[in-house]
């Protein structure tokens, strides 16, 4: 078993098609299934000649490119381990996921090695490649090209490790999320399956995870030609030039991506003829985005996508499926919907205890344990493509419980199942207001929120008892009107504010700790 075969299986059906399409530096470039399946074994051997070899951790800093896979399909030939972790979390952030995951090499942009400067742990690990340019004491990836193509592919068992990544844990301290060569094909089935990838269709995505999905299913990879580190600040005229271009049927991206691109197509009177299926997520994904998409691409089948890190996907649901007693529950505080969970997965929703250890369980007591249909607790799931536990088990404890020795993860995703077998989310557990007034959850008013007319974003949140609704808008608001429309939520205090702030990768989810801050700020 291994993962690259799957891509190398498509290298042999269909070499002449067209796998990624990307720019660099301005100028167009296409790559079919067998120059990438060539460029990966002959990467594969450059690597193996420098020493690296089955279990071997390879960080890797580079964006999404041409380059970005075909090193990656290379590491995966060679049964090493790729890593990954976000640079711009700072220096701390980087030696401490080096220290976890140990890498044996460092495979960078000649930008990304700059990095070296600052982290010693970048500069201890062993053995160091370039991507582009010179950068001291790399091996320039262009040398590649002078080898012979390996011709194998290393044979993994099952549980042999292919991926790290990184994700904050409660204290601070990153969890590295280790997946499997096992996990990685059981995710690619989910994908296929949810996304129903289709040979032949050509897709725009800003999803690392899912061009990986497109390359073992064959489809033609469009990478957009925008600054994907910042997606609610891109251009959006050359990547709607990409998709009338190259004949586009299909795109996934972040909300924070896409509302760019709405807000460009309706101010210029342009649609995305041809598209037939548009899925987003990876932060909150509200109606208004999806009535957007929707007219932008009359064609498309708009689908809104809930997953994580440790989980990806496990529910989504498309515009045409929301009716408006749908749209009216989540006006009035009903939560977001997220849809039925996918078949690969089982999902319960347990009495909310977030933050204490849970289990474990025999099956008939986690039976006992799951909440009655429309009453809110934390949402927990387990299945093939979902993450059993974390290298060293650093955050397994507050994520992780045994139901008859199967592991199951906690999402800290607070949320309830409806009478049709959908799954509603009304926020992190640990953001629940317990005052006074009773139990609220800020995120089912957030959701609320967004229904306004002219409200771009809020965040609700609760100083000193005192339960305040903040509102970023592009138009004045009528304070008095929205508190009577939003009644039950007793609000203490409504405050417009010039821009909520919102996180890096996403530029979607509320950043709260620094809404904190502007509030102590105005106060």
């Amino acid at each position: 078993m291994n993962i690259a075969n799957l891509m190398q299986d498509q290298a042999l059906r269909q070499p002449e098609v067209i796998a990624i399409i990307d720019t660099h530096r301005g100028a167009e470039r296409m790559h079919n299934y067998a120059v990438l399946a060539s460029d990966a074994a002959r990467t594969a051997a450059l690597l193996r000649e420098k020493g690296i070899g089955k279990g071997d951790c390879v960080l890797v800093f580079q964006p999404m490119s041409y380059e970005l896979y075909v090193a990656l399909l290379a590491i995966f030939r060679l049964g090493a381990v790729a890593m990954f972790l976000d640079p711009s979390a700072g220096r701390v952030h980087i030696n401490q996921c080096c220290d976890i995951g140990a890498p044996k090499a460092l495979i960078a942009s000649t930008r990304a090695h700059l990095l070296r400067f600052v982290s010693a742990s970048l500069r201890r690990i062993p053995v160091k490649f370039v991507i582009g340019r010179f950068a001291p004491g790399a091996t320039s990836m262009r040398q590649a090209a002078a080898f012979v193509p390996l011709e194998t592919i290393e044979m993994c068992e099952p549980e042999d490790p292919a991926l790290l990544t990184f994700t904050s844990g409660s204290t601070g301290l990153p969890k590295a999320a280790l997946r499997s060569h096992a996990f990685l094909m059981a995710q690619h089935r989910v994908l296929d399956r949810a996304l129903r990838l289709k040979i032949g269709e050509v897709d725009l995505t800003t999803l690392p995870v899912f061009l990986l999905a497109n390359l073992a299913s064959g489809l033609t990879s469009v990478i957009p030609q925008a600054d994907l580190r910042f997606p609610g600040r891109i251009d959006p005229a050359p990547v709607v030039e990409q998709i009338e271009r190259y004949g586009v049927t299909r795109s996934a991206g972040s909300p924070a991506f896409y509302q760019r691109l709405t807000e460009f197509c309706e101010a210029e009177g342009r649609h995305l003829e041809g598209v037939g299926r548009i899925d987003t997520g990876g932060a909150p994904v509200f109606p208004g985005l999806l009535r957007q998409l929707q007219s932008i691409a009359p064609e498309a089948q708009v689908v809104s996508v809930y997953g994580s890190t440790e989980a990806e996907p496990m529910s989504h649901i498309s515009w045409r499926e929301m009716d408006e007693s749908d749209l009216d529950a989540m006006r009035s505080g009903k939560g977001l919907l997220a849809g039925p969970p996918v078949s690969e997965v089982n999902l319960r929703v347990l009495r909310d205890r977030f933050g204490v250890p849970i289990g474990p369980y025999a099956s008939d007591e986690l039976d006992a344990e799951t909440l009655p249909i429309g009453e809110i607790g934390e949402v927990v799931v387990t299945g093939g493509h979902v993450l059993k536990g974390y290298l060293h088990g650093r955050g397994e404890l507050e994520t992780k419980f045994e139901v008859d020795r199967e592991r199951w993860h906690r999402t800290g995703d607070a949320g309830y199942m409806d009478a049709d077998g959908r799954l509603w989310l009304v926020g992190r557990c640990s953001a629940r207001i317990e005052d006074e007034k009773g139990v609220l959850y800020p995120f089912s008013v957030e959701c609320a929120a967004h229904f306004l007319e002219g409200v771009r974003r809020s965040a609700m949140v609760s100083s000193e008892g005192r339960r305040i609704l903040l509102l970023e808008s592009d138009k004045p608001l009528d304070s008095d009107a929205i508190i009577k429309k939003l009644d039950w939520v007793q609000l203490d205090e409504l405050r417009e504010v010039k821009r909520i702030p919102v996180d890096k990768r996403h530029n979607a989810k509320v950043d709260y700790t620094r809404v904190y801050a502007l509030l102590d700020k105005s106060a």
